[in-house]
Formats: structure tokens, C-alpha cells, sequence
């Protein structure tokens, strides 16, 4: 059976990225709106009411029109916006920490931010076996390709080459922290400290431990964390420390949609490290990982890993 997706938003760098992991695959078959038709409301409706599947590759409020433009229909959706993250009756796209059944029966999924993926999968899991505590202030360093900025962003980075590094939301309200807090089960809000470094893709996110606060050894951590992800074919967890020492994201780094974990230890605590493609496990992978589960496919079917 072959199921009709509509990628409303399909000319963005998520967008198009699904349809590269989608196109030449049997399972599914495209429905592809023109120029003209993009922009219109009624041809869209009735993309979405043609559709199997949806996915919304748009900013935060023109999602929430889409899917009011979807309402009376029968088409599952997957927002790869922020708008849906935390909303009552949407179930969240992270299939390893919420259950893949919980994601292949919803109508309606919000895929996860690139930021929280490294996060939530560090700690997560170590919060709910107790090994990390929920009511302690967490701290989150995380670097991005630029390409998860989107057009404007990308454009800035590669017309002024000058730009190594970009911090940005030093105000501290930034959109992913609702998310975070929630999916981890926290009681604080973690401060979080986002940069845009001069790389395509790629993403490093780190979460800081102090001994003083958890008295837990990194092997009982990563011990933990490997336990958790042992049926995942996405998301691994680094048994060792590399050999020169170093963790590095390379400006020539293929696409890719797995998801690699590092526990480092010393006398002054942990450090928690994810190591993922914004536009992988951060975006359009984790999208098309949902849509598989929701078609009744194998997760990893399209997926470069």
C-alpha cells in the first residue's frame, strides 16, 4: 500500500531534506503543490484532505493555520514547527523516550526541536532512573550548523565568511526551554546557551554535572544511558572516550540522522555530550522516523545512518 504524503512547506531546507529521504521510496508518493498553489489556502485544504500524511515545514504560526486548514479530515500530522511541542493532545516525535507505539498510533505529532534532541536524550532517561535530580538548575552549552537558522541565516553565514561564532538568545527566553523543562521532567527551567558556529550542519550539546551536586560516576551514567537506547538503531551511546581525546564536528560532515552520546567523567564531575545533525535526528530524520512508525514501516527505512 502506498500512502500520499503532503509536505506543506516543501521548498524550506527541512522540507526539502524530508523529500530527498523520501523520494524513490515505493511506501510513499508525494503530493506536490506549484508555486501558485503553495500560496493558496484552498488548494492546500485540499491537499490535506487528499493527503494520508502531512508534515509542516513552517514557522510557528503558520503551522497552527495548517492544521486549521486540515481540521474535518482524516490526514495524520507531523509539525516539524515548534508550535505544537508542548500542546495538550499532540503526541511528541521522540520515539525512544516516549514510546514507539505512542508515535505510530497519533494523529497528531510534534517532531522535537535539534537543540532538545541532545538534550532530552542525555537526560531524560538518567532523571527517571533517579540518577540525576529533577528539581536541580541545569545548564545546556549547544553549538549548531547554521543551516537551522533558515534562509536568512543561511545566507548571512555564507555572504559574510568572516562569522565563526554566533551566540544568540543571551536574554534567556529562547523557544526550546519550555520543551526541555517538560520532556525532562524538571522543576527549573535549564539555562540554556545556544551558539551558531561556521559549519552547514551539525550540533554539540553539553550538559554539565558537578560532582558536588550529583555524587554519580560517569561509567553508572553512561552504564545507564546504553541500557536505555540498547534496541535503538539511531541512537547510540560511545563506550569510551576517543583515543586523541577530542569530540569534533567537521564543516564537511555528510547528512546524517543518527544520534551518538558521550559520558566523560573526572574528580569534578560529568559531562554530557550529544553529538547529532540539526537536520538529521534534529529535523527531517526524526520527522521521516515518525512518518515510518506511523505508516506501519521500519523506523529506519529511509534514514542515513
Amino acid at each position: 500500500m502506498t500512502d500520499t504524503v503532503f509536505i506543506d512547506g516543501a521548498a524550506g531546507t527541512t522540507g526539502l531534506e524530508i523529500v530527498e529521504r523520501l523520494e524513490g521510496r515505493e511506501e510513499f508518493k508525494l503530493l506536490v503543490l506549484d508555486e501558485a498553489q503553495r500560496k493558496s489556502d484552498a488548494a492546500r485544504r485540499e491537499a490535506f484532505h487528499t493527503a494520508d500524511f502531512g508534515v509542516l515545514c513552517l514557522p510557528d504560526d503558520a503551522a497552527r493555520e495548517a492544521v486549521a486548514l486540515a481540521e474535518g479530515s482524516n490526514v495524520r500530522i507531523i509539525d516539524a514547527s515548534s508550535a505544537h511541542r508542548t500542546a495538550d493532545g499532540w503526541t511528541y516525535g521522540f520515539p525512544e523516550l516516549v514510546g514507539r507505539e505512542s508515535v505510530a498510533g497519533a494523529s497528531r505529532v510534534s517532531n522535537p526541536g535539534c537543540y532538545p534532541t541532545g538534550f532530552l536524550a542525555l537526560l531524560a532517561p538518567l532523571v527517571r532512573e533517579g540518577l540525576l535530580p529533577a528539581d536541580w538548575p541545569y545548564t545546556v552549552h549547544a553549538v549548531s550548523g547554521y543551516s537551522g537558522g533558515g534562509k536568512a541565516l543561511i545566507a548571512r553565514f555564507e555572504d559574510d565568511r568572516d562569522i565563526a561564532w554566533r551566540g544568540y538568545g543571551l536574554a534567556g527566553a529562547h523557544k526550546h526551554v519550555p520543551e526541555m523543562q517538560k520532556w525532562a521532567g524538571l522543576t527549573h527551567a535549564p539555562l540554556f546557551a545556544p551558539a551558531v558556529i561556521a559549519a552547514h550542519r551539525g550540533m554539540a550539546v553539553e550538559v554539565p554535572v558537578p560532582r558536588a551536586v550529583v555524587d554519580v560516576d560517569a561509567d553508572t551514567l553512561r552504564s545507564s544511558l546504553a541500557a536505555f537506547y540498547a534496541d535503538s538503531a539511531v541512537v547510540r551511546v560511545a563506550d569510551q572516550l576517543p583515543s586523541d581525546g577530542e569530540l569534533l564536528l567537521r564543516a564537511s560532515a555528510e547528512p546524517n540522522d543518527a544520534l551518538t552520546l558521550h559520558v566523560f567523567g573526572g574528580a569534578e564531575g560529568s559531562r554530557l555530550i550529544a553529538l547529532l545533525d540539526n537536520l538529521g535526528k534534529g529535523a527531517s530524520g526524526a520527522a521521516v522516523q515518525s512518518l515510518n512508525l506511523m505508516a506501519g514501516l521500519d523506523e529506519t527505512a529511509g534514514l542515513r545512518l
